[in-house]
């Protein structure tokens, strides 16, 4: 490897602080998932089920509404002091919640942690901090961050209910994320200004054609996690024969061979210039990852082989998406772009939720992954027609 195209200690670092920072905050999220339910049963309130699950989709609601205003903040702001507004708003989200009495004011409490929506300010800093040739590396170690924390959580979240209680864990993640600003502050080199230009509408964000092929992308993307969650869990139990106190045993090894399987792509994506390649094959094996689901029976070492080929492909579209929302959105916009992008990110968990449970409940689970394919299919449809642009080694090889 060409020595320009390895990653610099300085690049390192902003990937492994901006990680921490992403992390931390997706902990809160995910740590709940595990127990809530069953907390819920003691609270007032809690017996509703309906109010629980909105206690549990509030965060995600108002996260979608705010994405795309906090990435437009950031363009004229600045990106630091938009991630601090939102890690001071997800803080308190996470104190009223642990100080609520009943079930409302839980729901209060996620709705004001999702509005401390930092995603596009996060993912608008690394690409502001990186160079272009390894920007899709540093995007990966953010989203890979995501598949880390989610099993962390399956581990620690039942090990910390038992041990503080909900109340507990909404104070820990509270206190993460004041933490989160610590390491923003002290461990993120400073952000350079925010760059001048017209003011551009999210009209013309949402009608750019290359923008819209990778926001429809993630949508699917993560609506097939959601509704994939919906179904794995079960599956685990049923066909796998794991109690679910144990599918971290799962989870953790899948979400650990994904990292090592997945880099190698991402490497080839930038030092060769098969960006459109890599990522087009990336939706193909998602195509047949469901497939794969669709007929894994009830062999375990089946479901670990298909789990583990989701999160590969998962990574690597978390790591390519962002970095061509990155290159393709002009550079006064680019908060603005990644907000409309982690707005339908959001969108597409709480569909996938939503779909999937209703597909699961009338017509079975072979439906969900059939939907699924499907969506994925016509996602790949209008991912051929996207056209990256040229990375800097393309454009110094038609220089020469």
């Amino acid at each position: 490897m060409n020595p320009s195209d390895r990653l610099t200690a300085a690049e390192r670092r902003i990937g492994v602080s901006l990680a921490a920072i992403f992390g931390l905050r997706m902990l809160g999220l995910f740590l709940i998932f595990p127990v809530f339910a069953l907390h819920a049963k003691d609270i007032v309130g809690g017996d509703n089920l309906l109010l629980v699950g909105l206690a549990l989709g509030a965060y995600g609601g108002t996260q979608a509404c705010m994405q795309i205003a906090w990435g437009a903040a950031s363009d004229r702001l600045g990106r630091k002091p938009v991630i601090v507004a939102g890690l001071l708003l997800f803080a308190l989200g996470s104190f009223m919640a642990a100080l609520a009495p009943d079930i409302y004011g839980i729901i209060a409490g996620r709705a004001i942690q999702g509005a401390g929506a930092i995603s596009a300010a996060v993912t608008a800093l690394a690409a502001d901090l990186t160079r272009e040739e390894c920007r899709a590396r540093v995007m990966g170690i953010i989203g890979a961050s995501i598949g880390l924390v989610f099993a962390a959580s399956l581990v620690a979240a039942p090990l910390l209910y038992g041990w503080i209680g909900m109340r507990g864990i909404f104070w820990l993640t509270g206190f993460l994320a004041l933490l989160a600003i610590l390491v923003l502050i002290r461990v993120v080199p400073a952000a350079p200004s925010p760059i001048p230009g017209p003011p551009t509408a999210i009209s013309a964000v949402l009608r750019e054609p290359q923008l819209l092929r990778l926001n429809f992308g993630v949508f699917v993307l993560h609506l097939t996690q959601m509704a994939l969650w919906m179904l794995v869990p079960n599956m685990l139990v049923e066909s796998g024969g794991l109690p679910g106190g144990t599918h971290w045993k799962i989870y953790l090894p899948a979400v650990l061979f994904s990292f090592a399987l997945m880099a190698p792509a991402v490497i080839a994506a930038e030092k060769r210039g098969h960006m459109k390649a890599v990522f087009i094959g990336a939706v193909v094996l998602l195509a047949l990852t469901l497939t794969g689901f669709f007929f894994a029976g009830g062999h375990l070492a089946t479901l670990f082989l298909w789990l583990t080929l989701f999160f590969v492909v998962f990574n690597i579209l978390e790591a390519l998406q962002p970095s061509l929302i990155s290159r393709i959105a002009p550079p006064h916009a680019k908060g603005k772009a990644l907000g409309v992008y982690n707005t339908l990110q959001a969108l597409g968990l709480f569909v996938g939720g939503i779909v999937g449970g209703a597909l699961a409940e009338r017509l079975g689970s072979g439906a969900v992954f059939v939907f699924c394919a499907l969506a994925v299919v016509f996602w790949l449809a209008l991912a051929c027609g996207l056209n990256p642009p040229p990375g800097r080694r393309a454009l110094q090889n038609a220089a020469a």
